[in-house]
């Protein structure tokens, strides 16, 4: 039987514990293909490249070709795997595993989701997947998870413009609580930036800050990954605010 073919990108970059654990354990049910930034990407949304060229390279790993490292962003990724890299579309994408969670507003920074997206933009079902920490990571459980859910869409499907968003706790499996269907958290980041000298007396300013969590609700992702469990939550690209349409159409607004 052939086998189902899986596309595989992150925001981390090709060279990321994370994706060769992702890629390592879909290789043992799928058709694999890697197409990753060829450095770290993080937080930079769903931007594309427009006016640079992209330059692609294999990557290998102890000799072996592992995937395509692309000089762009996880959403160039997605598209150029799916209109010149490979030569059949996937069935499914997965991108992952992220090395730190995407719940809440961090899911609208997040590269690892942008990759998601910009495959369910383009017609295939598509999920995003991060390990809840920043400490030293053991993806394993976050890897096989994966795999189990990958077989899952396959077989049901997703609507179309709808990924999937797991964020999956730093812990042993025996100690994982279970699985919950989430919504998206209200948090927001209280930012601050650190006011530095380079050693030339330049001034120069790195992004801190700590996440404020302003509903704890144990129905949304932030809180369900705090509480030990895997968190799934269906999102989509449809930014149009619905329950404000009709009070908006009431609006005299300037002509």
């Amino acid at each position: 039987m052939t086998k189902k073919k899986v596309l595989v990108c992150n925001d981390d970059g090709i060279n990321a514990p994370g994706i060769y654990a992702l890629a390592t354990a879909l290789k043992a049910e799928f058709d694999v293909t890697v197409v990753a930034p060829d450095k770290q990407m993080s937080a930079v949304g769903h931007a594309i490249t427009i006016h640079s060229p992209l330059r692609v390279s294999e990557y290998k790993i102890n000799g072996e070709f592992f995937g395509y490292a692309v000089s762009g962003t996880p959403a160039d990724c997605v598209k150029l795997a799916l209109r010149s890299l490979m030569k059949e579309q996937p069935d499914l994408i997965i991108s992952g595993i992220n090395h730190g969670g995407n719940t809440s507003t961090s899911i609208i920074y997040s590269g690892t989701v942008s990759a998601a997206t910009e495959g369910t933009f383009l017609g295939i079902p598509s999920i995003a997947i991060s390990l809840a920490t920043y400490g030293a990571p053991d993806f394993s459980v976050a890897a096989g998870y994966a795999l189990e859910l990958g077989k899952l869409v396959l077989q049901k499907g997703l609507p179309g413009g709808l990924l999937l968003n797991v964020n999956v706790p730093p812990l042993p499996k025996s100690s994982i609580a279970g699985v919950k269907v989430t919504r998206m958290g209200n948090s927001i980041w209280d930012d601050a930036f650190d006011h530095r000298k380079d050693p030339h007396n330049n001034n120069y300013y790195w992004l801190t800050g700590n996440l404020i969590i302003v509903d704890d609700a144990d129905d949304q992702d932030e809180i369900a990954v705090s509480q030990n469990y895997i968190s799934v939550t269906p999102i989509q690209f449809d930014l149009t605010a619905h329950h404000f349409l009709e009070e908006l159409k009431k609006w005299e607004l300037p002509k």
